[in-house]
C-alpha cells in the first residue's frame, strides 16, 4: 500500500499540473466562445445546483472510518451490510437530488430574477436541469468510490480522474464549435460523469469484490453513522458557504459580471486547495487504521507534521510564484475586466496556508470522532463570512466574500483549530509549527527579493514570465535546501537524485 501512497500522490499533482494546463487553454476559450456574462451565469448557476451535494449528509466521507473498523473488528458479512447500507442510502438521495434540482429549474426566474435578464434566465433553467443529472450521477457513484478508496486503490482513482481532466474539456471544445452555447459544457460534464460512474461499480463490483447485503438493514447501526456523519454534513455546509454561495449572492445582488470576476479567483484558489488535498487523500486510509489499531498521538503527531512540511513547501512555491507573476498572468489569461482577481486571490490565499498544511488533522479528528467542535466553530464563522458578504457586496462587489473569506480563515481554521488540536485532540502543535513555520517566512522573504527584481526588469511578456518563474524556483529550491531540510530529508532527496542519474545512465 506504501506504492500505492506514492504513486497516489506522483499521479495526483500530475493531475493538478494537467488540470492547471487546461485551465490555460479552457478558460480563456469558453470565455471567447460565451462571453463574460454567460459565464458568470454558468459559474452562478453551477455553484447553486452544487448545494444539492450536500444531501449525503457527510456518509461519503464517513465510510473509510467504518469500513476500517469492520475490517478490524468484523466480518466480511459486516462489510456487505455497510455497502448494503451506503446503497439504499444513495438510491434515496439521488431521488430527493432529481426531485429538488427540477424544482429549482422551475423556479429559476424567482431565484435569479434580480442579477439575470430573461434571456439567462432561461439559460439558467437548462443549465440547472443538466447540473442535477450530473449530480445525481456523481453522487450515485461515491458508493464505488468510497470502496475503491478504502482499499487505497489510488492508481485507478487518479488515472481515471486524469482521464476526468482531459474529456471534459475536449468534449466541450467539440460542443461549442458546433454553434452551443454554456449549455455544451454542462452536457460534456454529464457524459464524462456518466462514463466514470460505469467504470467506478465496474471496478469496484469486478476488480474489489465489492458486495451488498441490503436484506439486513442494521437501523442501530445506521444511527451511530448519523450521528458521526451530521458533524462532517455541518462542515460541508461551511465549504459550500465560503466556495459556492459567494457566486450565488453575487450573481443575484451585483450582477453576472461581478460574478464572472469572483468565480475567477474562486477556480485559481481551489488549485491552492487540490495542492494540500491531493497529498492528505492517500493517507486517509492509513490514519483510520492506525486510530482504529492503537490510537498512538505520537505517531499521528509526527505523521502530521511530515505531510505537513510537504505541504507547506508546496503550498509556499505556488503562493509566492502567484505573488511574483500572478498580475500579468490574470491579464494576459482571463483579458480585460479581471485585473483585481490577482488581488483577490492573493488576500484569500495568504491565510489559507495555515489549514492547507493541517488538512491531515482534518482526518485524525474524524477517526477518533473529534469532529464536531471543529463542525460548530466552522459554522459560526461561515455565518460571520455569509453576513459581511451579503452586507458588503452591494457596496464592495466582489472584495465583500474576500472579506468575509480571511475572517473565516484566520478565526475559525487559525486560532481555534490549532487550540483544538493541541489541547483536545492531544496532538503536539508546537512540535509541528516548530517544523513548518520556517517555510512561510523564508518563501516571503525569496518572493520580496524577486519583486524587487522585477521592478529593474519587468515581466514585459511571456518570455520574461517564464524566465522570473524559473529564478524564483531555483532561487526557492536553494533556499529549502540550505534552510529549511534537515539533515535526513537531505540525505533522502541526495539519494533519490543519485538513484534517478544512475538509472539514466544504465538507460543510455
Amino acid at each position: 500500500m506504501a506504492s500505492q501512497r506514492k504513486v497516489g500522490v506522483l499521479l495526483g499533482y500530475t493531475n493538478i499540473v494537467v488540470k492547471n494546463l487546461v485551465n490555460l487553454i479552457y478558460t480563456p476559450m469558453l470565455l471567447h466562445f460565451v462571453g463574460k456574462a454567460e459565464y458568470g451565469v454558468y459559474q452562478s448557476t453551477y455553484a447553486f445546483v452544487f448545494s444539492l451535494t450536500l444531501l449525503t449528509f457527510g456518509f461519503s466521507e464517513a465510510y473509510v472510518r467504518f469500513y476500517m473498523q469492520r475490517e478490524a473488528n468484523g466480518s466480511k458479512d459486516d462489510i456487505r451490510r455497510l455497502n448494503g447500507m451506503y446503497l439504499l442510502l444513495y438510491i434515496v438521495v439521488v431521488v430527493v437530488v432529481l426531485f429538488l434540482g427540477f424544482l429549482f429549474a422551475s423556479n429559476a426566474g424567482r431565484i435569479f430574477a434580480r442579477g439575470f435578464t430573461l434571456e439567462q434566465i432561461s439559460l439558467s433553467r437548462m443549465l440547472i436541469s443538466i447540473m442535477t443529472v450530473n449530480i445525481a450521477c456523481m453522487l450515485f457513484s461515491t458508493v464505488f468510490d468510497a470502496f475503491i478508496l478504502a482499499h487505497e486503490r489510488f492508481r485507478f482513482q487518479q488515472s481515471r480522474q486524469l482521464f476526468t481532466t482531459l474529456a471534459a474539456p475536449v468534449i466541450s471544445f467539440a460542443l461549442l464549435n458546433l454553434g452551443m452555447n454554456v449549455v455544451a459544457v454542462a452536457c460534456a460534464q454529464l457524459v464524462v460523469t456518466f462514463i466514470l460512474l460505469v467504470l467506478n461499480m465496474r471496478y469496484a463490483i469486478g476488480s474489489l469484490g465489492m458486495r451488498f447485503d441490503v436484506r439486513h438493514f442494521d437501523f442501530r447501526f445506521f444511527r451511530v453513522v448519523a450521528l458521526f456523519s451530521a458533524w462532517i454534513f455541518a462542515n460541508q455546509v461551511c465549504e459550500l458557504i465560503n466556495q459556492n454561495l459567494p457566486n450565488v449572492v453575487l450573481g443575484a445582488l451585483s450582477g453576472a459580471a461581478v460574478a464572472a470576476v469572483f468565480a475567477i479567483s474562486v477556480q485559481i484558489r481551489s488549485v491552492f486547495y487540490s495542492i494540500s488535498g491531493t497529498m492528505t487523500n492517500v493517507f486517509t486510509p492509513l490514519i483510520n487504521r492506525i486510530v482504529a489499531e492503537h490510537d498512538d498521538n505520537d505517531i499521528l503527531t509526527r505523521l502530521m507534521t511530515r505531510v505537513g512540511r510537504y505541504q507547506a513547501l508546496l503550498y509556499m512555491w505556488v503562493w509566492g510564484g502567484f505573488v511574483l507573476l500572478g498580475r500579468f498572468f490574470i491579464r494576459e489569461w482571463a483579458g480585460r475586466g479581471f485585473e483585481d482577481a490577482y488581488g483577490l486571490i492573493v488576500i484569500m490565499t495568504a491565510p489559507l496556508f495555515i489549514p492547507l498544511v493541517q488538512n491531515t488533522g482534518i482526518e485524525i479528528q474524524r477517526a477518533k470522532n473529534r469532529h464536531r467542535a471543529r463542525s460548530v466553530a466552522y459554522l459560526c464563522m461561515a455565518a460571520l463570512n455569509m453576513v459581511l458578504t451579503i452586507a458588503l457586496a452591494p457596496l464592495i462587489g466582489y472584495w465583500a466574500p474576500a472579506v468575509g473569506y480571511v475572517a473565516y480563515v484566520v478565526l475559525g481554521c487559525g486560532l481555534f483549530m490549532n487550540w483544538y488540536y493541541h489541547k483536545r485532540i492531544g496532538l503536539d502543535m508546537m512540535y509541528f509549527w516548530r517544523c513548518v513555520a520556517p517555510v512561510p517566512f523564508l518563501t516571503v522573504a525569496v518572493c520580496a527579493i524577486c519583486l524587487c527584481g522585477t521592478v529593474a526588469v519587468p515581466i514585459s511578456g511571456w518570455g520574461w514570465f517564464i524566465v522570473w518563474g524559473i529564478v524564483y524556483t531555483f532561487f526557492y529550491g536553494f533556499v529549502v535546501y540550505g534552510l529549511v531540510l534537515n539533515r535526513d530529508e537531505r540525505e533522502k532527496l541526495n539519494n533519490r537524485i543519485r538513484h534517478f542519474v544512475l538509472l539514466k545512465i544504465r538507460n543510455k
